[in-house]
This record gives structure tokens, sequence and C-alpha cells, in this order.
């Protein structure tokens, strides 16, 4: 998935391209004429105003200037940084390392109250273990980050997991069968993850879903997601990292979240599939 695979992303190019488009319709210019002005073939304006390109923050500057709306230049910079964040590929967010990727996320972990996270992949960060979590970013430092920072990226998640006991918070996981049969480390480690699992879900304000492996399942698995609150999504691709905040993208993870946690077990029933995963990885 890329930046124009997400709605949000396009429509939030297309709204800055519309601001861009009418500013040199309010100066009396034309596309050809804030070429010649800016130093550039027509067809980048072109690519920029219809969105097909995204501008960078000289080339808004040089839009403005040409425009005569100098006033308009740092609302506009800003919308661009606003687009460029609800995509990150890992190469950037993760160029100097895992340790700051983990502590940029630590604010919205903070100030969110509802915690809502499907996995089909992994058990999710906040309740995985010092040892899973140490092979889990392990595996991701070996495949795409030079500098390895690991064990102190495995400390700030570790220290992030706060969150759990801390104020009136309302954690809801969903985690497909398979992970609970699927790790990176040794049994060990595996089997104390699983039994950690089963502590953190004991919490009360903690519910654990586990969604059986079955035939005939009426919703197929989808990459994994965490929703905060009502106000964000984050999922996290082989490629990169998505923001989402438009209500109705919003909506949309909510509405599938609600519709996986349907086909889920819980309590008794959920703590017997984990109590049989870490039977069969002994």
């Amino acid at each position: 998935m890329t930046t124009s695979g997400s709605s949000s992303v396009r429509r939030a190019r297309r709204i800055l391209a519309d601001r861009l488009r009418e500013l040199v319709k309010e100066a009396g210019m034309n596309g050809k004429t804030l070429a010649s002005e800016c130093g550039w073939h027509p067809s980048k304006v072109s690519r920029i105003s219809t969105a097909k390109s995204t501008p960078s923050e000289e080339d808004i500057r040089a839009w403005c200037r040409a425009c005569g709306a100098a006033d308009q230049t740092e609302d506009l910079v800003a919308s661009l940084h606003a687009v460029e964040g609800m995509w990150i590929e890992w190469h950037r967010m993760e160029r100097t390392g895992l340790k700051r990727a983990q502590e940029e996320r630590l604010p919205l972990f903070e100030r969110t109250r509802w915690f809502r996270s499907y996995s089909s992949w992994l058990v999710p960060g906040l309740v995985q273990t010092y040892g899973y979590t140490e092979d889990v970013l392990r595996a991701v430092q070996r495949r795409r980050v030079v500098i390895d920072d690991v064990a102190d990226a495995v400390a700030v998640r570790m220290e992030r997991q706060r969150v759990l006991y801390e104020g009136k918070r309302r954690f809801a996981f969903l985690i497909e069968e398979s992970v609970l049969s699927n790790g990176l480390g040794n049994s060990d480690t595996h089997c104390g993850q699983l039994e950690h699992l089963l502590t953190v879900g004991a919490l009360p304000n903690v519910s654990v879903g586990i969604i059986p492996a079955r035939i005939g399942r009426t919703r197929m698995p989808v990459e994994g997601f965490w929703i905060f609150d009502q106000a964000q999504v984050n999922v996290e691709l082989v490629s990169g990292y998505l923001t989402l905040t438009q209500p109705s993208e919003v909506a949309m993870y909510a509405t599938t979240f609600t519709e996986l946690a349907e086909l889920a077990v819980y309590g008794t029933t959920a703590r017997r599939l984990i109590a049989s995963a870490m039977d069969a990885s002994r």
C-alpha cells in the first residue's frame, strides 16, 4: 500500500492542490504564467494543481511568492506536513534507529482512553513480554534498520505499558488464533508470552478476544490496526506506517473491529485456546 492507496491521503492531497489552484486564480494568473514566474516546466504546475504530485515545502513557498500570497505560506506548509504525516515509510521513521520510533508514539498512548487493537500477525505490543518484544524488534532491526538500538527500543516499549495500569483506560484486544502458535523466539519465550496474555486478560479494564481459526467464517482476516479513542487509526503495513484521522475512515475501521469482535471468543473459552497453544508450544 502507498500513499495513493488511502482515501484520507488522497483527499488531503486534493484539498492542498485545490487551495494552491485557488491562489493562482485569485492572482489573475494561469498555470503557464505561474510556471514562468517560478522557473518551472508547465507540466509541474499541472501535476501539483491536480494532486498528481505532492509539492515540496520550497515549491509551496515559491508558489505563494509568485501569486503574491506570502501570508498563506505557513498555513499551506503546515497542510503539506499533515499530508506527509499520514504515510511514513519505515526507512524514514526508523532512519535513526528503533528507539526514537517507539518514543514518538508515547504521547498518543498517554492521551488515549479507549484502545482497540486487532492483530493478525503478532501479539499486540502493549501486552508483549520483554523477551517477545526483543525477538520482534530484533527481527525488524535485522530486516530494515542499520542502527542497533534494540535494547533501548525494548525498554521504551516496556515503559509504555504502564498505560495499562494508570488512569481510567479501557483496552480491547482482538487476536487471530494463528498468532497463538506463531512466534519468532524459542518455546520458552513464546510460552511466557501466552502466560502473560492470560494474566493481562484478567485485568478488569482489559478484554482479550481470540478469533478461532475455522472454515466458513463470515469476515476474513485483515491487516493489523489500532484505534485510539474515536480520533485516529494506525495501520502497520509491510512498507510503512499509516495514520488515519478522517472520521469516515476511522468509522470504517471501527465497524470492522465490531464485526471481527463478533467472531471472537472470550473468557473461559479464550483462556482455553491460549492454554492449548501453550501446551502445543512446550
